[in-house]
C-alpha cells in the first residue's frame, strides 16, 4: 500500500501536466473545505463578545473571547504548521479543524452550565479552527508558480466568504434552534461552528490526496539535484521578505480585530437588535474575503508593496468612518466594517504572498505556521485591549487609534522597497557574480 502511494507521488515529479491538474484539484478541495471553515469562524466573531458580556455581567471584558480564541489560534498555528511541515497539509489541516470543532462544542456546554472557566478554556480550543481556516490559504500555493501565488491565496480566501457571510446571518436562526433544545440563544451559532469545523476536517482528510505539500517537496528536491544552487545572498533577502510580510499581516490583524471585536457591543448599547449586528458582521466578513479574487490578481500584477500600502490607507479610512459614525446608523456601521474588512484583505494577501516568495519549500509550512502565531498573538492583544480601551475612553477613540496605527505600514513598505533595490544593485555590481 505504501509503495503504491510512493509510486503515485513519484509520477508527478517529471510531469508538468499532472502537476497542473493536481494544483487545480487542490484548489477545488480547499474551496469546498473553506466554505465549511468560514461558517465555523463566524460564531466567535459575531456572538463571542455578547456571550461573554452576558455571562460576566459587564462589557469591560467583552474583548476577552476574541483574545482567547486568537490566543488559542496562535498555539494551533504553530502546531498545524509543524504538523503540515512534517506530515503534509492533509493531516495538519484536518487535525486543526476537528480540534476547533471540539472547542465549539465546549463553548455550548459552557453556556448551558453557565461556567465562565469552561467558556474561556473552550474558546482557546475553538481558536484551532480559526487558525486552521487561515492556514488553509497556504495549501493552494504549494504547487503554484510565483505569478500564481496571490491568485491562489485569493481563491482559497474568497471561498471562505460563502460560509463566513452565511454564519452571521444565521445567528437568529441558530439562536432559535438553541432555545428550542434548552441551550442559551447566544450559544446557538457555536453549534453551527462545531458541525462546520468538524465537516471541514473530515473532508480534507478524505480528499486532500495526494498531499500538495509533499509533492512540492519532492519536486523541489528533484530540481536541486539537477540544477545549481542559488547565490548565498538570497538567504538575507528572504529573511527581510519574511519580516516585512509578517509585519504587514500583524498590523492589519491588530487594527481589524480591535475594532471588529467591540462593534457588536457598541451597536448593542445603541439599541441595535441581534439581527442588525449579524448583518453588519456579515458585511464585514464578506469584505474580508469576497474581494480576494481581485486582490490576488492585483498583488500578482502590480506588486505586493503597493497593495500593502493600500491596506494601510483603507484601514485608516475604516477607523475614521467608525469613529465619526452615529451609533444608531446601520448604514455607517456597515460602511466602516466593510472598509475594515477590505483593508485587512489587502494586508493579508500581500503579506502572505511575500512570505511565500521568501521561503523555500522544505521549511515553508513551518515558517508559515510561525508567522501565523505572531498574527494570532497580535489579534489576541488587540481583542483583549479593545474592551479596556472602550471602557476607559470610547469606541470612537478605539477606532481612530486603530486607523492611525495602520499608517505604520507605509514607511515599512517604502523602506523594504529601498532596501531591496540596494541589494539588487549590489548583486548586479558584485565582482563575484
Amino acid at each position: 500500500m505504501v509503495s503504491k502511494i510512493k509510486d503515485a507521488e513519484q509520477a508527478y515529479i517529471n510531469d508538468p501536466e499532472k502537476q497542473k491538474q493536481l494544483y487545480k484539484r487542490t484548489l477545488l478541495i480547499i474551496v469546498i473545505s473553506q466554505m465549511f471553515g468560514g461558517a465555523g469562524l463566524a460564531a466567535g466573531i459575531t456572538v463571542g463578545a455578547l456571550l461573554a458580556e452576558q455571562m460576566l455581567g459587564t462589557g469591560a471584558f467583552a474583548g476577552i473571547p476574541a483574545a482567547l480564541f486568537t490566543l488559542g489560534s496562535a498555539g494551533a498555528a504553530l502546531v498545524v504548521g509543524r504538523l503540515s511541515n512534517r506530515y503534509g497539509r492533509r493531516r495538519g489541516l484536518s487535525t486543526g479543524f476537528i480540534v476547533g470543532g471540539l472547542g465549539a462544542i465546549g463553548v455550548v456546554f459552557a453556556a448551558v452550565l453557565n461556567s465562565v472557566i469552561l467558556l474561556f478554556a473552550s474558546l482557546l480550543v475553538y481558536g484551532a479552527g480559526t487558525a486552521t481556516n487561515l492556514q488553509a490559504r497556504y495549501a493552494g500555493t504549494d504547487l503554484a508558480t510565483k505569478k500564481q501565488r496571490g491568485t491562489a491565496v485569493s481563491i482559497a480566501m474568497v471561498s471562505t466568504t460563502l460560509g463566513a457571510v452565511a454564519g452571521p446571518n444565521l445567528v437568529e436562526v441558530m439562536g432559535n434552534v438553541a432555545h428550542s433544545i434548552g441551550v442559551p440563544e447566544l450559544a446557538g451559532p457555536f453549534i453551527l461552528s462545531a458541525a462546520a469545523f468538524i465537516l471541514a476536517g473530515i473532508f480534507l482528510f478524505i480528499f486532500l490526496r495526494p498531499d500538495p505539500f509533499i509533492i512540492a517537496l519532492q519536486i523541489n528536491a528533484h530540481k536541486e539535484n539537477t540544477e545549481t544552487s542559488e547565490i548565498p545572498e538570497q538567504t538575507q533577502i528572504n529573511k527581510k521578505g519574511i519580516a516585512v510580510g509578517a509585519i504587514i499581516m500583524v498590523l492589519s490583524q491588530i487594527v481589524m480585530i480591535s475594532i471588529m471585536t467591540m462593534t457588536p457591543i457598541h451597536m448593542g448599547h445603541h439599541g441595535h437588535a441581534l439581527g442588525a449586528i449579524g448583518l453588519v458582521i456579515g458585511f464585514h466578513v464578506g469584505a474580508m474575503y469576497l474581494p480576494s479574487l481581485v486582490t490576488g490578481m492585483l498583488v500578482d500584477k502590480i506588486g505586493r508593496p503597493i497593495m500593502a500600502i493600500a491596506s494601510g490607507v483603507t484601514l485608516l479610512l475604516a477607523g475614521i468612518v467608525a469613529s465619526m459614525a452615529p451609533g444608531g446608523s446601520l448604514f455607517f456601521m456597515i460602511l466602516a466594517l466593510s472598509l475594515l474588512g477590505i483593508g485587512w484583505n489587502f494586508g493579508l494577501i500581500s503579506g502572505t504572498a511575500l512570505i511565500i516568495d521568501s521561503t523555500e519549500p522544505a521549511t515553508r509550512a513551518k515558517t508559515q505556521g510561525t508567522v501565523d502565531v505572531f498574527i494570532a498573538l497580535a489579534g489576541s492583544a488587540g481583542g483583549a485591549m479593545s474592551g479596556m480601551v472602550v471602557a476607559g475612553s470610547s469606541y470612537e477613540m478605539l477606532s481612530l487609534a486603530g486607523g492611525i496605527l495602520s499608517l505604520i505600514l507605509i514607511p515599512i513598505v517604502v523602506w523594504s522597497i529601498g532596501s531591496k533595490n540596494k541589494q539588487q544593485q549590489y548583486l548586479k555590481d558584485s565582482p563575484l557574480k
